[in-house]
């Protein structure tokens, strides 16, 4: 059968004063349609893969989000980090849980936290890699079609078509975060297609991965092969999850391993990791202004994001290529171009003024 592992644990600390170490990112309604990121995750999964096959992982603290928001979600399929460990731990215990009740299933992984406008594609596309990865040994992730050299991606280079699969390619090599001069010639090339962090498998492929190119994490959840699906199963991951290494899943596996596919698509995406990615799917008025969510005045302002995580109202002058967010007890002027410098400044401030603030 064919599973959904949706990865919910970040802090999400680039779109900080909103997103908070105790409401993260993707636990907000950013656009006003009363659903969350995670809700619109799991809407956007649910016509291929029913809710009963639908694990969220996330971190101890956030169970009673996830249950609020997902009431539809067993409570059995809500696997519980005592520790943050990145990705690659994430999806060792989530297929070590899932392959232990179903020896032939499939899964799709993906985060809680993006942005995907052409749903019909994005349906067909899954349908259409769980049929490639259940023919073989195979890794498949997608590659999203550029639209712009963001040097804020990782970037998929495509390599040898498959027969068969039309959209299918080998995968020649994985790039992270380029400068602005590489981007666009990666933009250039047709080669090379952003990295999107959505990966289809066997549970048994990766886990073979995992054994080959990640021994340590995989010794780390094979340990535990008699205790999943079981009572006693938590208490193992009480006790041995924070000993697995703090790895992604392509550092770990799908840079290193011989068997990875990747399926090109356009889906009207985006990873919505920053303010600017936000800024670029919002509307916008004549100066170029966004305002999410609250009422702004603003006299010779330009190329600016608003928003308040409250009722107040923000007046504004001069400003230009700036974000003005206030929530809650902090509030966060800064340039639109500096963005990248924001996870910093979050740890500079809880090192400043404690954690009440971030």
């Amino acid at each position: 059968m064919q599973y959904c592992v949706i990865m919910c644990g970040g802090i999400g600390s680039r779109f900080w004063p909103f997103s908070r170490c105790g409401m993260p990112k993707q636990f907000l309604d950013f656009f006003g349609t009363g659903r969350t990121l995670l809700q619109m995750t799991f809407d956007r999964v649910a016509p291929v893969v029913p809710a009963e096959r639908i694990l969220i992982l996330t971190n101890q603290q956030y169970a009673p989000i996830v249950r609020q928001q997902l009431p539809q979600i067993p409570e059995e399929n809500i696997l519980l980090e005592p520790a943050r460990r990145n990705t690659a731990p994430c999806i060792c215990w989530a297929a070590n849980h899932i392959i232990a009740s179903d020896p032939d299933a499939s899964i799709v992984t993906l985060p809680s936290d993006h942005v995907v406008l052409k749903e019909e594609t994005f349906h067909r596309t899954l349908r259409e890699g769980f049929d490639f990865v259940e023919q073989g040994d195979r890794l498949l992730t997608l590659g999203i079609t550029p639209t712009n050299p963001n040097t804020g991606y990782g970037y998929i280079q495509i390599g040898d078509s498959v027969e068969g699969w039309k959209d299918i390619r080998k995968v020649k090599s994985f790039t992270e975060k380029p400068d602005l001069k590489m981007a666009e010639f990666f933009l250039k090339s047709g080669e090379f297609f952003w990295n999107a962090g959505i990966f289809l498998w066997k549970a048994s492929s990766i886990l073979r991965a995992f054994e080959k190119y990640d021994p340590e994490t995989y010794q780390v959840f094979e340990a535990g092969k008699d205790v999943w699906g079981t009572e006693d199963e938590a208490l193992f991951i009480e006790r041995n999850f924070s000993t697995a290494p703090s790895n992604s899943i392509d550092y770990a596996v799908m840079e290193k391993a011989d068997n990875v596919f990747v399926r090109t698509v356009d889906l009207g995406w985006n990873d919505l990791g920053t303010w600017n990615a936000l800024y670029d799917i919002s509307p916008r008025n004549q100066q170029g202004n966004v305002s999410q969510g609250c009422r702004v005045i603003t006299h010779d302002c330009t190329n600016s994001m608003f928003a308040v995580g409250s009722d107040k109202i923000i007046v504004a002058a001069g400003l230009d290529n700036f974000i003005v967010a206030d929530n809650g007890n902090a509030l966060l002027i800064y340039p639109l171009s500096r963005e990248q410098e924001i996870r910093s400044i979050v740890n500079e401030v809880r090192e400043n003024f404690g954690d009440d603030f971030v």
